[in-house]
């Protein structure tokens, strides 16, 4: 199994937000950008997998502006880090308004797990990532794994290393 890079998972999508989909602030409801960023997100995962794959988790969001009702959203996933079955999506929000100018709304972070035709974990294809960020989200993506896991009880803290020397490298200072 040959290894991929982020680019090849790399999934944009673009659109308007409309009435329906606002709140009674006319900004976009957050279910509504929510389930955009999951397909985006999920095309992203099955790029990168070659197969079918399922949402396990939404790890982060973090809404950092609303979005008004006539913005144009755009969605940007992309692997960030490849796993042996499961692989983390992180994911860019941006909008747009009518004159162009372009804000970062939004950013999350997605597991997914690749599954066959019976819904049994497969395989996936490591990750290469080959820019400055791609490589800070590849290698901060370790550390929010073994924190999750920590956190849902299926892994020991004494057994996260990745934590433990991040913990170890802030008492430095």
């Amino acid at each position: 199994m040959q290894a991929k890079t982020p680019a090849q998972s790399r999934t944009t999508t673009t659109d308007l937000v409309l009435p329906g989909e606002t709140n009674h602030l006319n900004a976009m409801f957050g279910g509504e950008l929510l389930a955009r960023m999951d397909r985006a997100a999920s095309i992203a995962s099955q790029r990168h997998a070659g197969c079918a794959t399922v949402t396990v988790s939404v790890n982060h969001v973090a809404f950092t502006h609303s979005i008004p009702v006539g913005s144009v959203v755009t969605v940007e996933a992309a692997i960030s880090r490849a796993f042996s079955t499961s692989m983390e999506v992180y994911i860019d929000v941006w909008m747009e308004n009518m004159l162009g100018e372009r804000t970062k709304a939004t950013e999350a972070i997605y597991t997914f797990v690749a599954v066959d035709q019976h819904n049994h974990p497969v395989r996936i294809p490591e990750l290469l990532p080959e820019t400055d960020l791609e490589q800070s989200r590849y290698d901060g993506a370790l550390q929010r794994r073994q924190l999750s896991l920590v956190l849902a009880g299926k892994l020991s803290p004494h057994d996260a290393t990745e934590l433990k020397a991040l913990f170890t490298e802030l008492e430095k200072g």
